[in-house]
């Protein structure tokens, strides 16, 4: 079932919001589990770990920049 342009929009937020900030923490924890890798290498990781996790809500957040698709159009007759 697809998603509402309303709930589309929220649900983006919530992820920005909070699950964004809740990744980087768990990402962070988990590369300082291991000793320190060089600059480069721990730069790759942050990279990659920053496109990984947009992948899963990419039908979430396509096309929520945009005008409600729904929404009665105005015809400019005023």
């Amino acid at each position: 079932m697809a998603l509402s342009y309303k709930a589309r929009r929220r649900w983006s937020l919530v992820i920005l919001l909070i699950g964004l900030p809740a990744y980087i923490v768990a990402a962070i924890s988990v590369v300082n589990l291991f000793d320190r890798p060089a600059i480069w290498l721990e730069l790759l990781i942050y990279v990659g770990l920053g496109i990984v996790w947009a992948l899963p809500f990419k039908f979430v957040f396509k096309g929520v920049g945009q005008a409600d698709p729904d929404a009665p159009q105005d015809d400019g007759d005023a």
